[in-house]
């Protein structure tokens, strides 16, 4: 677009405060149909004092009655009361946020939702009821920085340092609940739902995902030539261990299961992106697991299933209780809370181990095995978690490692100028785009990375903290 046409800057700028203004305005409309919800739960309980033998198709009526007016599902409609009865009891600041427009009902919900640990060991006597307060308080402070997927990992982290114990018990009990069902749909289709301990379904997802890269990769080669992109697994079959290898990270006083190999970047691929043989990345990952399960040699089924995990995790672990002298809570990086015995079978089986050493604040300043490449890509990994643009959960695995400044224009190629991003926010910052959509980013000295907008306005994004559970 020639500059002389180009709209003024302002104009967009007026277009995105509007927005964010909108924004905050539906926060805040949020806040008011939350307290309608609340009044109504109160004189719903009103009414089941005189019936209470009726209580159960009481509520089921009144949520049928909202979901009809609404034209909202039942089960979108029995959330929103739960949530407007959760603020209106124990979240006193949470609501008030809302009311103010600072956060967004998504981010209330990942609040709420995180919360199930306090509210057992609340029930329980384990921790006193003034608990609530303190973990809104830090939940708050997270929201109204990050997005709500990045809040609802914080959350549970928060969550599992003042709920302590009970966590573990929640983790230990949700095992024995996994199972696998099917239900039918129409045109010959069925949905299978697995319910699993989340370890195993990320670690599950991702190997699927890998498998499926591997076998597109596999399908384009026929339609180009034998030179490959320079990735070291571009052309490996599905079933090469190159794929699946993961190895165990030592930090100072924590250990972190890492993958030991590099991975391909991924090629911006969606799971409706249609590959060479005209099938997407998600109905690859199907057929694959199919094939797996269907092909599988039963001999290759025993134990628990963590000596068979093949797959890209990363999990945070101190060293004390890697050593069996405590019992601390691990965490699965980017996700949350994890059982220190499933911590414990994951470092036994991983094929090696690399320190981190933290700071007292858990973000991770270095490695032991500080070389360049491999060494610096472990750190990396390690400290971003996650791409580095403010608000963007994906994981650090599936992420490129760039240059902050950019190399060409000087940048030097070291930790303080490089990061993780993904495919989607990677582009934003190549230094061939026009200034009307380029985005720059610098690394403070602390790891948070200062994005600057075509507008001009900057967006920090901080390296997420590892939680000590103490």
């Amino acid at each position: 677009m020639n500059s002389l046409t180009r709209p003024p800057l302002a104009d967009r700028e007026v277009v995105l405060d509007a927005w964010v203004a909108k924004r905050a305005q539906i926060a805040r409309l949020e806040a008011e149909a939350a307290d309608l919800l609340a009044t109504r739960a109160a004189l719903f309980d009103q009414d089941v004092l005189a019936h209470p033998v009726h209580r159960d198709m009481a509520r089921r009526s009144m949520i049928a009655e909202y979901s009809a007016a609404g034209h909202t599902g039942s089960g979108s409609v029995e959330n929103a009361f739960a949530d407007a009865e959760a603020l209106s009891m124990h979240f006193a600041g949470l609501h008030q946020a809302l009311r103010e427009g600072t956060i967004s009902v998504q981010h209330v919900r990942a609040i709420i939702s995180a919360a199930d640990p306090i509210r057992d060991a609340v029930r329980n006597g384990r921790i006193p009821a003034e608990s609530f307060a303190a973990y809104e308080q830090a939940s708050i402070a997270v929201a109204e920085q990050d997005s709500p997927t990045r809040t609802r990992v914080a959350a549970r982290q928060i969550a599992a340092v003042i709920a302590g114990e009970s966590v573990k018990e929640r983790h230990r009990r949700a095992v024995d609940e996994r199972c696998v069902t099917v239900r039918i749909l129409d045109e010959g289709m069925a949905l299978l739902t697995a319910v699993l301990p989340e370890v195993y379904a990320v670690a599950i997802k991702d190997r699927l995902r890998s498998l499926a890269k591997a076998i597109a990769q596999t399908s384009r080669s026929s339609a180009r030539d034998s030179d490959t992109d320079g990735s070291e697994t571009a052309d490996l079959f599905p079933d090469d261990p190159r794929l699946d290898a993961h190895d165990l990270i030592v930090t100072d006083d924590t250990y972190a299961v890492d993958p030991g190999i590099d991975r391909p970047e991924d090629d911006d691929e969606t799971e409706h992106a249609v590959t060479a043989d005209g099938r997407t990345s998600a109905q690859i990952e199907a057929d694959a697991l199919v094939d797996l399960l269907l092909a599988a040699d039963l001999s290759d089924v025993h134990g628990t299933g963590l000596d068979s995990i093949r797959a890209t995790v990363q999990v945070t672990v101190a060293a004390t209780t890697l050593a069996g002298e405590d019992d601390r809570l691990a965490e699965l990086d980017g996700r949350g809370p994890l059982d220190p015995d499933v911590a414990r079978e994951l470092a036994r089986t991983a094929t090696g181990w690399n320190r981190l050493f933290l700071d007292p604040t858990g973000m991770v300043t270095r490695t032991d095995r500080y070389a360049p490449t491999d060494a610096m890509k472990r750190f990396l990994r390690a400290r971003d978690q996650r791409c580095r643009f403010p608000g963007c959960h994906t994981p650090a695995a599936r992420c490129e490692i760039d240059h902050n400044l950019d190399h060409a224009k000087g940048g030097p190629t070291e930790l303080s100028n490089l990061a993780d991003f993904c495919p989607g926010h990677h582009p934003l910052k190549h230094p061939d785009l026009d200034d009307i959509v380029r985005w720059t980013a610098h690394q403070l000295a602390d790891g948070t990375l200062r994005w600057t907008s075509p507008l001009g306005r900057s967006y920090d994004d901080h390296p997420p903290r590892r939680v000590m559970f103490v």
